[in-house]
């Protein structure tokens, strides 16, 4: 068991250091083949990168320092499940806001059920992969990290509803050109319908209500400034069970730039980096159950180790440095991360700490792999190129990291209880 000490041990400057100026060409090899492909033709693979040393001083306080590559926070990729994480985050707040509002003491554990009106709303009173076969918060926040869970992340989507979710991101001075406006597996929906989110319950040990909270409508559109929301030659429309040969319009789907998801994380790993109206209003016990949620691996849960349908490997849903293997990671080797994958487009956004070789980094990518440039037909080059170059990408930076000179050492003995 691990326990996080972020709380206690400091508070973070952030600022940029003497630093000698590097791009990341200058960190990687360009000479490996799959790196020098994708790195070759970036545009085309409409790639982004944003690594993110961290330097401490005497007493242990980080800086950081951001290296880019073609990083834009407006132009457009789909983000898939990495919109999960802010989402989960926020989840933990709105439960202290409940609490101190109505006087309750809720917690991630208290049975949550979600009533249904109208599609795409969809009832959830149980839950099978729960020991105690009840819904809950904290498990469906453990399922949204673990294994990307679609369902887990739409009941959290509903609990929080669309305007809560993105003013509050706002409000942190996270979300600049970023947005969440809809579920996730949920097709042959309007825009329109994702504005309505469900009656959501918490019931007490006797399955009696503690508090209902009414359906919600958003009142606001949410709209973003971005380039490029038009992708590819093609789509496939399931409707019609047809290629439509024109560009796949994706201007009214989520979006969240890289720049804003590592802004996400690092609130949560860093919190006392930032003045306390830009942190998540959480206590040490949730900030540390939120480090649990995020560094369970599948093999930690018995629901997954009976699951035949996929090969839930340790990199399952940790492309960088692991992705494209199905070893185990090392117990010294930490990744807090959220993956994305849909429509071609592959993400991560990770905080990745080595205590055995005191390295710890910040890495967020995305890249497209869709060489027919039809949208929606599920032919994507996910394991031909996408993971290999994110998990080889995180490989060098890693090996980067422990090679890099740093003036203080992280103490992680100081920081962290495992």
């Amino acid at each position: 068991m691990f326990r996080f000490l972020f709380f206690t041990s400091f508070f973070l400057v952030v600022s940029s250091c003497n630093h000698k100026e590097q791009t990341l060409l200058d960190i990687v090899d360009k000479n490996h083949p799959l790196l020098r492909q994708v790195f070759e033709n970036s545009q085309k693979y409409e790639l982004q990168i944003r690594y993110t040393q961290i330097n401490r001083d005497t007493e242990g306080n980080p800086s950081f320092h951001t290296i880019s590559f073609q990083e834009d926070s407006i132009q457009y990729f789909y983000p898939a499940s990495t919109v999960k994480m802010p989402a989960a985050f926020l989840a933990y707040e709105k439960l202290n806001e409940l609490n101190e509002l109505y006087g309750l003491t809720l917690d991630e554990n208290i049975t949550i059920i979600h009533q249904a009106s109208k599609p795409p709303q969809t009832a959830a009173f149980s839950d099978s992969t729960h020991s105690s076969l009840l819904p809950s918060l904290g498990h469906y926040i453990d399922k949204l990290f673990v294994v990307s869970d679609n369902d887990a992340y739409n009941r959290v989507y509903e609990f929080l509803g669309q305007d809560y979710l993105n003013d509050k991101l706002k409000s942190k001075n996270i979300f600049f050109n970023s947005r969440i406006v809809h579920r996730v597996g949920v097709s042959g929906f309007k825009t329109e319908d994702h504005k309505h989110t469900n009656e959501v319950e918490f019931l007490d040990a006797e399955k009696d209500a503690i508090i209902s909270l009414k359906s919600q409508e958003a009142q606001k559109d949410h709209v973003v400034k971005l380039n490029s929301a038009l992708k590819g030659k093609g789509y496939y429309d399931n409707t019609t069970d047809t290629v439509v040969m024109q560009p796949f319009d994706m201007s009214q789907k989520n979006f969240i730039s890289l720049n804003d998801l590592e802004a996400s994380l690092k609130r949560v790993i860093f919190p006392n980096s930032f003045v306390e109206e830009e942190r998540y209003n959480l206590n040490p016990d949730q900030y540390n159950r939120i480090y649990k949620s995020m560094l369970n691996l599948p093999r930690d849960f018995n629901y997954l180790a009976q699951d035949t349908t996929y090969d839930y490997y340790d990199g399952y849903v940790k492309f960088f440095v692991f992705g494209d293997t199905e070893e185990r990671i090392p117990d010294h080797i930490k990744i807090l991360n959220k993956v994305g994958y849909a429509y071609g487009t592959l993400t991560d956004c990770a905080y990745i700490m080595d205590i055995q070789n005191n390295v710890e980094f910040f890495l967020s990518a995305t890249l497209l792999v869709n060489e027919n440039e039809i949208f929606n037909d599920g032919i994507y080059e996910y394991e031909e190129i996408g993971i290999p170059f994110l998990a080889e990408l995180g490989r060098q930076i890693h090996f980067y990291e422990i090679e890099r000179e740093r003036e203080y050492e992280v103490d992680f003995d100081s920081k962290y209880e495992f």
